[in-house]
């Protein structure tokens, strides 16, 4: 039977001695939404299994929490872990996180290149070409969330590791600069124009097959209420360039718990894609995720 996997979705509880985090406006000290929380949610929408992505601090201490729900969870998550602008030596963080561990990629939300499209680019300079050549080497995946400006720089390095599994976060939008907020419900909010100029890089990308585009955050994106039909359209194309293979769905787990609710996110894609085949709902909705980031096998 096809898994059902939740293939973004972050977990946090409070901040202490044990499990220390950064504080932000999103994620303030008292606030938590812990594991059995997810859980919970996961089994009423009969969703097998989920990717926990970290958030609250790239230093190894904070990871302790998502460390924690790997261990007491091994059947039912994969995480994904974050890495500081500042470390001093990047392949001995993420081979610390990932050993022993479910770890299997890192999120990256800066290529740390050129800003300038027409620069001479030599990916060597980069500040994240270590990252991805350990990535290559030790098999991480790796977990694109990049802003804007950084966008025109991701296909250079594609081509230069056709073998490191990317993942596009939350349907390849790239936010501009100061684009982002938190709403009323507590959910990070970003503002997109009409005219998205991301949606040109994000087809571009489809020529590359070690690349999967999460469908997700759409809460974050559209300027409608759920079922976020302003956003059909961006869903459809993303179906044509990708195809049924190459796309995976998630729910931005806490971001939706109160508005719209998990329950409406884990059938969001019979939403915005009525017309998909059964075969086809269950290779975005658990299977690609599956085969592409090797999930351990559940019994359902």
């Amino acid at each position: 039977m096809t898994p059902k996997i939740d293939s973004h979705g972050h977990v946090f509880t409070k901040v202490s001695r044990e499990f220390p985090r950064e504080v932000s406006e999103l994620i303030p000290k008292d606030h938590e939404e812990p594991i059995e929380k997810l859980l919970i949610e996961m089994e009423h929408n009969q969703v097998d299994q989920a990717v926990l992505v970290q958030t609250g601090g790239a230093d190894i201490r904070s990871h302790a929490y998502l460390l924690h729900c790997l261990k007491s969870h091994p059947k039912h998550f994969l995480g994904i872990g974050l890495i500081p602008q500042d470390a001093s030596n990047i392949t001995q963080h993420m081979d610390k996180l990932a050993n022993n561990s479910a770890i299997v990629g890192f999120r990256l939300s800066t290529l740390g290149g050129p800003r300038d499209p027409f620069a001479q680019i030599d990916i060597r300079e980069f500040k994240t070409f270590p990252i991805w050549k350990h990535a290559a080497e030790k098999d991480y995946v790796l977990w694109l969330y990049l802003r804007a400006i950084d966008a025109h720089l991701i296909p250079y390095l594609l081509e230069e590791f056709p073998q490191v599994r990317v993942v596009i976060n939350h349907l390849g939008i790239c936010p501009g600069r100061e684009k982002f907020s938190v709403d009323q419900d507590g959910r990070p909010q970003v503002e997109t124009p009409a005219y998205n100029p991301a949606f040109h890089t994000t087809h571009r990308l489809a020529r590359y097959e070690n690349v999967m585009i999460h469908l997700s955050g759409q809460y974050a994106f559209s300027k409608e209420d759920y079922p976020y039909q302003d956003l059909a359209s961006w869903h459809r194309s993303l179906y044509e360039i990708y195809g049924t293979e190459r796309l995976m769905w998630a729910t931005d787990f806490p971001w939706i718990f109160n508005n719209p609710g998990y329950e409406k996110m884990s059938r969001i894609i019979s939403e915005l894609l009525p017309d998909l085949s059964e075969y086809e709902y269950d290779q975005i909705g658990g299977e690609n995720a599956r085969k592409f980031l090797r999930f351990p096998a559940c019994h359902n």
